[in-house]
């Protein structure tokens, strides 16, 4: 369109889904509507329902670009390392950065959705569950590279020690559970 409207719309769609992903993270995807966007972005009502229609749309768009924004963040900048174990010790250090850093301000999105959508069922909920899935199955993919014997238990492990971390950080404020997390985590690697 010579007009510019579908730049626009794209434009209005990427501001609207980061700022559902960050606002996610602190009062839950439940808590996103319209009204909150748009006094959130400066962006109008009427141009956010016009990209997305509707709000499961936008909380879809929420964990989309908290996909996005993760991937980003964590795995893209050391997926040029060998598979297995550089590489798993890579994205342990690319997660601590990314809580640290407070990408999000809740913390990790994964973490906080999770829990929200745990117990739910519907496009929202299977969206959050593949997200999951999919950190899973890197890790056991690396961990399968590297070697380990149980790389299902392996990734299990290191899930649990880095969502205790993110759980504690955001309750506690301690940044030495950051480090505690990447110890213990790195111990699963190194098998």
């Amino acid at each position: 369109m010579s007009d510019g409207r579908r730049a626009r719309g794209d434009a209005t769609r990427r501001t609207a889904a980061r700022s559902a992903a960050m606002t996610a993270t602190v009062t839950g995807l439940d808590s996103i509507t319209v009204g909150g966007l748009a006094a959130e972005t400066g962006l109008s009502k009427s141009g956010i329902l016009t990209v997305f229609g509707n709000r499961e749309a936008i909380q879809l768009a929420a964990v989309a670009e908290a996909r996005h924004i993760y991937v980003d963040t964590v795995v893209t900048p050391v997926w040029h390392l060998p598979a297995g174990r550089e590489r798993l010790l890579a994205f342990l250090d690319g997660w601590i950065g990314y809580v640290r850093a407070r990408t999000f301000p809740g913390g990790c999105f994964l973490a906080c959705a999770s829990v929200e959508y745990g117990h739910r069922e519907g496009p929202v909920a299977d969206a959050v569950r593949t997200l999951k899935q999919e950190w899973l199955d890197l890790l056991e993919r690396e961990l399968r590279a590297a070697g380990a014997a149980d790389p299902e238990d392996g990734a299990f492990r290191i899930d649990a020690y880095l969502t205790a971390a993110n759980a504690r950080f955001q309750l506690f404020g301690d940044d030495a559970v950051l480090e505690r997390a990447r110890r213990l985590a790195a111990a699963v690697v190194e098998g």
